[in-house]
């Protein structure tokens, strides 16, 4: 019987909302399929500040390090975006527990549903057979390169260094992903002008070589981002650097229509990060009314990298069930509106039972008439 350790991290804002419905469907999968899941909590982001004085305890940076995944809904607080000058802020815990478990790999996927198209800011045309996938390079690049401040003569800079290694073990994952999808890689740079970038070009080319199988094909950044917006459906998996990957990634996260249904996972040596792409919403806290599916679609892609298919299945045909029926939360602007806890009963049923338990009538009537 497998049996895995899951680090919860809750969060901020809606964090607390949101990570129990993902806690309900695991506790689904758990009962029908046999897996056992061992669920240990931990404060991060504005939180652990409230309770510890720091973003990042040693308690929940050691829980990290002992499991065999780590979940986490959401970090950020207002009250610390208004003041330019704090020393410690949330986000300070996210960052730690990257460099804590070496995440190096960032995948954001992007599936953009039909009948979720009509909301977003592109022409639903632009939109059909939208499915890729960002591997974002996590740990280099100019965020983690030598730094100098302003100084006296109002100059600063930032240094952005790759070495061979580490664009490799991010592109060897990102055409082995390619072939269980569309059979595309698409390697995002700046070769042109950008020393770092010439070697990512000659780095990940060799590297192709190796997948006669693949399509591979090399953008410019600048046209990439034209490409997201003028035709999103050419691409499947998208590699590229740190800071290309962050801006690449924010943008087509616009593309679905939503933002709650974005999840992402953050490979690692050590363990690996699973979280959806929304912040903290602090304005929805406590009402029940935020959206858990990036949350749930996260959850998936952590038993996806267990091993473990089918339980990940019988989530990804609930959400999908949902999707295409319109049924969701308010941001969804659905024809079937539940409350975000009503959504984790009702996908947790499904998983169970199937979506056999569900007709139109249980759908207005909401979730009491079936859990």
């Amino acid at each position: 019987m497998m049996k895995k350790k899951i680090a919860i991290l809750p969060g901020d804002g809606i964090g607390p909302e949101i990570m129990a419905q993902a806690k309900k469907v695991l506790q689904a999968i758990s009962e029908k399929f046999g897996y056992q899941f061992e669920l240990k909590s931990g404060l991060i982001g504005a939180a652990a500040i409230h309770q510890t004085g720091e973003p990042l305890p040693e308690s929940t940076l050691d829980l990290c390090l002992d499991a065999d995944a780590v979940l986490l809904a959401a970090v950020g607080h207002p009250k610390f975006d208004d003041d330019p000058d704090a020393r410690i802020r949330p986000e300070q815990g996210l960052l730690g527990l990257r460099k804590a478990l070496d995440l190096y790999i960032n995948i954001r996927p992007v599936k953009v549903y039909p009948v979720m198209s009509q909301f977003s800011s592109l022409k639903p045309e632009k939109l059909e057979n939208v499915d890729l996938v960002i591997y974002r390079e996590l740990s280099s690049g100019i965020y983690f390169g030598e730094k100098i401040e302003r100084n006296e003569t109002g100059y600063a800079s930032d240094l952005c260094a790759y070495r061979e290694e580490e664009i490799v073990r991010i592109a060897r994952p990102a055409f082995e992903a390619a072939r269980r999808r569309k059979h595309k890689v698409t390697l995002v740079d700046k070769a042109n002008v950008l020393a770092s970038s010439r070697l990512w070009r000659h780095t990940v080319s060799e590297i192709a070589e190796e997948f006669p199988d693949i399509t591979y094909e090399k953008l410019y950044v600048d046209n990439a981002a034209m490409q997201l917006v003028l035709a999103p459906s050419q691409f499947d998996v998208i590699l590229t650097g740190n800071m290309f990957g962050d801006i690449l990634s924010d943008l087509s996260s616009v593309l679905g229509g939503s933002l709650g249904l974005l999840p992402s996972s953050s490979i690692g040596s050590r363990s690996s990060l699973f979280e959806p792409v929304h912040g903290s919403y602090p304005m929805a806290a406590g009402k029940d009314i935020a959206n858990p599916m990036a949350m749930i679609l996260s959850t998936m892609m952590m038993l996806e990298s267990f091993g473990m298919h089918d339980a990940a299945n019988e989530i990804s045909i609930g959400i999908d069930f949902c999707i295409q029926n319109r049924i969701g939360t308010q941001d969804m602007q659905p024809l079937y509106e539940y409350t975000c806890s009503q959504m984790g009963d009702l996908i947790s049923s499904i998983v169970l039972e199937g979506i056999e338990i569900l007709n139109e009538k249980n759908l207005d009537s909401s979730i009491s008439t079936i859990i």
